[in-house]
């Protein structure tokens, strides 16, 4: 009996200093890696290579010690069969988004810090975890999405691109100078430093509606200023159009009697009336 506990004790402590080991050798390679590879690589694939690193030598230390430890592995496959029915199921959703992490890594839809719209969860990526994604909504919420909804849905980038177009529509009063507000529009885009030249811009007259003569503005800009600039240009062409006197229209009715229209004022001295044959 001394015989078999100086061996278990002999094995725990070598099972103690493989763990110690692993753990020494998981901080030094990941620590490495993060070193060599922050320039190559962005923030979310080099995570995800540290964290598979991570992993992967704390898996193979734990297959190591546990035969040391009298663990049976083949008794462990055995009962994992037997049980992997009844835990196969909850684990099947687990397994199916750290998949989708990792696709999410290699494919690169999105990266962290991006502006995204995902299953209509719109904001900022704040991380990228192997099991889920978190965005930060414009409103300041911190949604979680498991990384299967994140890759099998429709994702929109609004950053990927370097540059992104908005647009307007600018309803002016028939009776101003089309021209004259199509080149003062012209002018305060040419003007705005932020407004790019290539792919260039456009403002011509699109559509005349009931009430106005219709003014498209398309305008570029970079991704990251895409909302500043957009605000910024739809104030100055309100206040540039009005300061030359072309007013921004809004609704108006022409109405038209078919028959005589009588008028009745009645007052202290009596009523007066007025008839016209149409309007």
């Amino acid at each position: 009996m001394g015989a078999v506990m100086e061996v278990t004790a002999y094995r725990v402590i070598i099972a103690v200093l493989i763990i110690i080991g692993a753990a020494v050798l998981a901080k030094a390679v990941t620590l490495n890696l993060r070193r060599r590879l922050k320039e190559r690589l962005d923030k979310g694939r080099l995570t995800l290579i540290v964290k598979i690193t991570n992993y992967s030598i704390v898996i193979v230390a734990v297959l190591t010690i546990l035969p040391l430890l009298g663990v049976n592995l083949s008794g462990i496959a055995l009962a994992g069969g037997i049980t992997g029915l009844v835990v196969g199921f909850a684990s099947q959703r687990i397994v199916s988004n750290l998949i989708s992490g990792v696709f999410l890594m290699i494919e690169r839809p999105i990266r962290i810090g991006q502006q995204v719209n995902i299953e209509t969860v719109a904001g900022f990526v704040e991380d990228i975890n192997m099991i889920s994604t978190v965005v930060r909504t414009y409103d300041g919420l911190y949604v979680r999405l498991p990384n299967e909804k994140v890759f099998t849905n429709n994702i929109t980038n609004y950053v990927a691109n370097v540059v992104r177009r908005f647009e307007y529509v600018v309803g002016i009063r028939y009776s101003d100078d089309a021209d004259r507000a199509v080149q003062i529009i012209k002018d305060l885009i040419e003007a705005h430093p932020f407004a790019l030249k290539n792919p260039s811009p456009q403002a011509f007259v699109d559509s005349l509606g009931d009430n106005t003569v219709n003014i498209v503005v398309r305008v570029w800009g970079p991704a990251t200023e895409w909302y500043s600039v957009k605000m910024e240009l739809l104030w100055k062409i309100k206040t540039a159009l009005e300061a030359e006197g072309i007013e921004i229209a809004f609704p108006q009715r022409v109405l038209w009697f078919g028959g005589p229209l009588e008028v009745r004022l009645k007052g202290d001295r009596g009523v007066v009336e007025h008839k016209d044959e149409g309007l």
